[in-house]
């Protein structure tokens, strides 16, 4: 089992439509996969067709309540071998009641290491660096960063990867840089290109290959709660994320 984090603490990225459309490739190439929803918005239920108000056990449950296990919060979608733990607006409180637990940076990490039934588990996190992202990476074995073509997208790199230092540092030692993917990216700018280069300059062969394009069709996706990737199967975002999948699988 890979459990795979996807952060950045800068909103609209694509955090949420990478989870969603990576997980549906994963799925497709035959992989079971559970999604968590770790985002108060949940922006990434909504995406694969959850309405929060329809299930009884969210991830804030999982988080806050000891005798809730991970699996009772799993809830199946409409596709084959795809799951999805839904988030909760009360994530939002979360973030100030997990001060007051022991062990506040490790409770997702001790439900998602008691599950086996999953070849691999993303989460998706919210736009910021508080307790929900940093249990989310605390329980990952990897970490993606989803990285915006543009260059105000790249000055919050470097308080993420203090971040994930500490988290590796204190609570995480083997957790690991799966990859950064560039997202929004419009190959006919320069501007676009020239942040694709200033990133492949840190990162290296961190850097997915695949880079995701800019499309109203993922708007679209969204509101039919379905993943570009079952909504319209041959765009060439779809295309792109069946790619990364591949990459995921030869990384993680």
């Amino acid at each position: 089992m890979a459990t795979i984090a996807v952060a950045n603490q800068k909103g609209g990225v694509g955090k949420t439509a990478t989870v969603a459309n990576l997980g549906a490739a994963l799925a497709l190439a035959g992989r079971s996969v559970l999604l968590i929803d770790l985002d108060p918005q949940t922006n990434l239920s909504l995406s694969c067709g959850i309405s929060t108000a329809d299930v009884d056990v969210t991830a804030y449950d999982i988080l806050m309540d000891d005798e809730i296990n991970a699996q009772q919060a799993a809830v199946p979608t409409r596709w084959d071998r795809l799951q999805v733990i839904p988030g909760s607006e009360r994530l939002s409180a979360a973030q100030v009641q997990l001060a007051q637990l022991p062990g506040r940076t490790e409770r997702l990490a001790q439900k998602v290491q008691a599950l086996d039934a999953y070849d691999y588990i993303l989460i998706d996190t919210p736009p910021s660096l508080g307790f929900l992202t940093i249990n989310a990476l605390t329980a990952a074995a990897h970490v993606l960063i989803p990285v915006q073509a543009s260059f105000l997208a790249l000055h919050g790199l470097r308080q993420l990867m203090q971040t994930i230092a500490a988290v590796q540092a204190h609570s995480n030692p083997s957790l690991t840089l799966a990859g950064v993917i560039l997202t929004m990216y419009d190959t006919r700018t320069v501007h676009a290109r020239q942040v694709h280069a200033r990133v492949q300059d840190h990162f290296g062969d961190k850097v997915f290959q695949s880079a995701i394009r800019r499309s109203v069709a993922f708007d679209y996706a969204t509101v039919a709660g379905t993943p570009l990737v079952y909504y319209q199967p041959t765009h060439p975002c779809s295309q792109i994320y069946i790619d990364l999948a591949g990459e995921v699988m030869a990384r993680a």
